[in-house]
């Protein structure tokens, strides 16, 4: 199993700068820890998470590491043109030296996004699935033609071709269309931290019905570990709080502008908001209950990655933590 580093660039402070620097503290921090993996998220409109150039960001991080894979957890597709997101993933992966992994979503809960991108809710999904269709095209073959219902192009070949052979591409989706999708492209599969052990088994029992052979599976997942659970607990909690708070506010948001769709409700086996829900889904506790959290799910999932997600708002007490999981956890798992 890899370890990865969950990166949101949060904005604990309300001072831009620093939160994207000390972002980026955690991810040399991480390298220097021998991590595999760490995965950029993309967030628009949003004061807490200072990442929506997502494809910026990955390329200043491809300038300062050497060894950790860089991924992008997750490209929302439906804002982009395709063409041009292949161009990027392309120059990104010669910028890295091939180590950039793919990620894509479609986004949400967040209608503000759909909204200011003037995307509706209801096509995210199948624009994501037609546009990564037409990237893989576009990444590899020369003089693609492709007529689909969103997105198209006529004898087009871009520059530069990736340096990896084939790019690793990860979807993040529970949906049926989107597993199946990746499946038969035998693409691999992320989760998301409030996504529930019950929801990813699921995914991947969806998965493994359309496909046959093991799915690398990429788990991201809150995180803190420190000398005693109460101390863990204490140090996370307000990070939970926060999170909470605002995604059940997106939620109760798009239920309100949706009352003719049959959208689930949350609940404790697919994905909640509730803090001791989060707490309990996370990894956060003393090394003991780490290790027993990670077992856990290794055993149910057959990780590929585990990313972990830092949930302090002190940088030094999350450098801290990532040290004593190199030390104390790690070896262990």
């Amino acid at each position: 199993m890899k370890t990865g580093l969950f990166c949101n660039y949060e904005n604990h402070h309300s001072i831009a700068q620093q939160a994207i620097f000390d972002q980026v503290a955690l991810i040399l921090h991480a390298e220097s820890l021998g991590f595999e993996e760490a995965w950029v998220t993309e967030h628009h409109f949003n004061e807490s998470n200072l990442s929506p150039s997502i494809l910026l960001l990955m390329a200043h991080l491809a300038g300062i590491t050497s060894t950790i894979r860089l991924g992008t957890g997750a490209v929302l597709l439906p804002f982009y043109n395709p063409i041009r997101v292949a161009e990027d993933i392309a120059t990104l992966d010669n910028l890295c030296n091939g180590r950039l992994i793919f990620g894509i979503a479609k986004g949400g809960p967040f209608p503000d996004q759909n909204r200011h991108f003037a995307i509706p809710m209801n096509e995210s999904r199948a624009r994501t699935l037609e546009a990564m269709a037409l990237i893989h095209q576009l990444l590899y073959e020369k003089d693609v033609s492709f007529q689909g219902q969103y997105y198209h192009c006529d004898r087009l070949t871009i520059y530069p071709k990736p340096l990896q052979h084939k790019i690793p591409v990860y979807v993040a989706t529970g949906d049926e269309e989107g597993i199946a999708f990746a499946a038969q492209h035998s693409f691999s599969l992320m989760g998301g931290p409030p996504f529930a052990l019950e929801r990813l088994k699921n995914t991947i029992a969806k998965y493994n019905t359309f496909n046959s052979g093991d799915v690398n599976f990429m788990l991201a997942r809150f995180f803190f570990v420190a000398k005693t659970n109460e101390e863990a607990v204490s140090e996370a909690m307000p990070f939970i709080q926060k999170f909470s708070k605002k995604m059940k506010a997106n939620s109760a948001q798009v239920i309100q502008n949706n009352p003719n769709q049959n959208i689930l409700p949350f609940d404790r086996n697919n994905i909640c908001f509730d803090e001791d829900y989060l707490i309990e889904n996370s990894i956060i506790g003393d090394v003991a209950t780490c290790r027993d959290k990670i077992k856990k799910f290794q055993d149910e999932l057959n990780l590929n990655t585990l990313a972990l997600k830092p949930s302090s708002f002190d940088l030094q007490k999350n450098v801290e933590a990532l040290t004593r999981y190199n030390q104390e956890v790690r070896s262990y798992v």
